[in-house]
């Protein structure tokens, strides 16, 4: 129930549900609209928006907003069913819970919490002090307000890797609802406090301080707004050789996308970093069934949140830039032979599920202009794949461990490998999936001249 009287003060009574939080968030901003206080929605609409969730998550109550702009200042009271006052906690400024009080803290002139009848009221008043350090005046210079009177940032991103990002959005997708399936089993256990005897590795990444269900959400909102905007890449057809022909540089890059990311949807991209290093640190021990993934899937994951942090505080925006990186940390050891490979007399290399090369036989060492297997054994297969198939070869490396994908498994293609020298030549390639003992996989592949 929403009403607002002459005056300008606008009232919403909402239910305990995570459509509240938006509900509020409009209440704020068509008030701020009506009296001329624009200046205050990006403020006012983040701080609501910290206080409302605090009373989903901790009351379970009727919601009640009150907005109260007067003489270019402004008052909002948000009240709940609960008796209990919010206390500051200390978490990083990373964390993606605990930050209501310290918004609140840095953001207004004045607030605080009174009792009435069994519950409480949280308060907090702007625009006394419009001219502080940090102020509407200065902060948040990149953003704008959208058709819908939403205050957003709009985030460039530039050569954004198109197959990678949609490579890593399945993935991590996959990997967060395991994640939320283990924090909500984890709270379940942490009823009477976590037992110190307890060496259950997953404890070390969930902590009973977070509410699994909000941290799901905002991580969720951050991923949909990424995959909203930014375009989907050749990844769709089965077929080996439309596979190879679309998937190539330059036609797999974005140039410049625009990402318009809401104000307070920003700290979500700083929750979707934090969150995905603690489901990868799982993924690493074994603890899920998503597999860890390549390092240049991690590396997009933190350039792309960094990107929208940045770019809100008004910074420039900064090139996708893989670097050189190591492979990830497999989880078993992995138990294999790996003569049938570097001793056939067939051109033949092995890799394994890190993406890192196992063996070559001699003549596939001869093609590749390689005089002893100790100059490439090891080192990832990238090494060997042009630089422009690199980003397929990434994002179907990636997909394969996330559903099964392997439109390349057991088809012969044409591609051009890369030798030692930097030259190029045309091969056909024949690749197979071998299962390994411990839950581990090894690829083979027959190569041969083509042409």
């Amino acid at each position: 129930m929403t009403g607002s009287d002459n005056t300008g003060v606008a009232h919403a009574v909402l239910p305990p549900l995570p459509t509240s939080v938006g509900e509020a968030r409009r209440l704020v901003r068509r008030s701020l609209r009506d009296a001329g206080q624009e200046h205050l929605i990006d403020d006012a609409e983040l701080l609501v928006s910290e206080i409302v969730t605090n009373a989903l998550v901790h009351a379970g109550t009727p919601i009640e907003v009150g907005v109260i702009p007067h003489a270019g200042r402004l008052r909002i009271e948000v009240a709940d069913g609960s008796p209990h006052a919010p206390s500051p906690r200390h978490y990083t400024a990373l964390s993606g819970t605990g930050r209501g009080l310290m918004l609140l803290e840095d953001l207004v002139d004045d607030w605080g919490v009174e009792t009435t009848g069994p519950g409480k009221k949280v308060w907090f008043e702007l625009g006394r002090h419009t001219d502080r350090p940090g102020g509407p005046a200065t902060r948040h210079t990149a953003s704008v307000i959208d058709e819908h009177g939403v205050t957003t940032v709009e985030v460039r991103l530039l050569d954004v890797p198109l197959l990678l990002h949609e490579a890593w959005h399945q993935h991590a997708e996959a990997l967060l609802r395991e994640y939320l399936l283990a924090s909500l089993d984890l709270d379940l256990d942490l009823g009477d406090g976590p037992d110190p005897d307890d060496a259950d590795p997953a404890r070390s990444t969930l902590t009973a301080a977070e509410d699994p269900i909000q941290v799901h959400a905002e991580v969720s909102d951050a991923l949909a707004l990424l995959a909203e905007h930014i375009p989907k890449a050749g990844l769709a057809s089965d077929d080996p050789d439309a596979l190879m022909s679309d998937a190539v540089e330059p036609g797999i890059t974005g140039a410049t996308v625009i990402v318009p990311v809401p104000m307070a949807s920003v700290r979500h991209f700083e929750t979707l970093d934090r969150t995905l290093d603690a489901a990868l640190e799982m993924a690493e021990t074994g603890l899920t069934l998503t597999a860890p993934t390549q390092p240049e899937v991690r590396l997009l994951r933190r350039w792309l949140c960094a990107q929208v942090v940045a770019q809100s505080q008004g910074l420039e925006p900064v090139t996708w830039s893989p670097t050189d990186l190591p492979p990830p940390k497999p989880r078993a050891e992995l138990v294999w032979d790996s003569t049938e490979v570097s001793e056939s007399p067939a051109a033949m290399i092995a890799m394994d599920d890190a993406n890192r090369l196992l063996a070559l036989s001699p003549s596939a060492l001869a093609l590749l202009g390689y005089d002893d297997p100790e100059q490439i054994v090891g080192r990832r297969c990238v090494a060997i794949i042009p630089e422009r198939y690199r980003q397929a070869h990434l994002a179907g490396f990636t997909l394969h461990f996330v559903n099964g994908r392997g439109p390349l498994l057991g088809d012969t293609v044409v591609v051009p490998a890369l030798r030692r020298d930097g030259t190029e030549v045309q091969i056909s390639l024949t690749v197979q999936s071998v299962p390994a003992p411990h839950g581990r996989t090894v690829f083979t592949a027959v190569l041969a001249p083509h042409g």
